[in-house]
C-alpha cells in the first residue's frame, strides 16, 4: 500500500515496478484519512476483495488532513495494524523527521530517490528484503504497547 498525495510520484513508483519486474498488487491512498479508511474497511474501502489489507506500507511524511507521523502514531496504536510494516518514502532528509519516524516506531526511513534508476533499486531492494520476512499478523485483540514499552 502507497499512502502518497503526489500523482507524479504514484506514476514514477508504478514505472520503477515495472522495470524492475515486480508484480504485485498496488494500493494507492492520497492522504492519512483515506490511509485510515483503507486500512480498518471503512466507507469506500469496505469490501476487502477489492482493497486488500496490505503485506506493508509506503507512507510519505508530507499528506494532506493527516499527516505521516499522525497515520504512524494511529497505527501503531491500533491493535489490528500495529505490527504492519511501515516504511517512510518522503522528500525530507531532516534529522528532526528522521529521529520522529523512529520514535514512532517506523520500519525504515528512506529519502525519495531522485533519478528513476535510484527508485527502480529501492523497488528491487525492497523486494527482495520482504521476500525474505515470515510475518505472521497478530490478533486483532493482540496489543503492541506492552512490547513497545520494553
Amino acid at each position: 500500500m502507497v499512502v502518497e498525495d503526489s500523482a507524479d510520484d504514484v506514476v514514477l513508483l508504478r514505472h520503477a515496478l515495472d522495470r524492475a519486474g515486480v508484480a504485485s498488487h498496488l494500493s494507492v491512498v492520497c492522504d492519512g484519512i483515506e490511509a485510515v479508511a483503507y486500512l480498518t474497511a471503512e466507507d469506500a474501502f469496505a469490501d476487502r476483495f477489492a482493497y486488500p489489507f496490505p503485506d506493508f506500507i509506503l507512507l510519505d511524511l508530507n499528506l494532506p488532513r493527516k499527516n505521516g507521523f499522525e497515520v504512524l502514531e494511529w497505527l501503531r496504536g491500533d491493535a489490528s495494524c500495529c505490527r504492519l510494516m511501515v516504511h517512510i518514502l518522503t522528500a525530507s532528509s531532516r534529522a528532526v523527521d528522521v529521529e520522529r519516524a523512529y520514535e514512532l516506531h517506523a520500519n525504515s526511513y528512506t529519502v525519495k530517490p531522485s533519478r528513476l534508476e535510484e527508485l527502480v533499486a529501492f523497488v528491487v531492494a525492497l523486494h527482495q528484503w520482504h521476500d525474505f520476512l515470515t510475518l505472521a499478523r497478530p490478533a486483532p485483540e493482540e496489543k503492541c504497547s506492552s512490547s513497545q514499552e520494553q
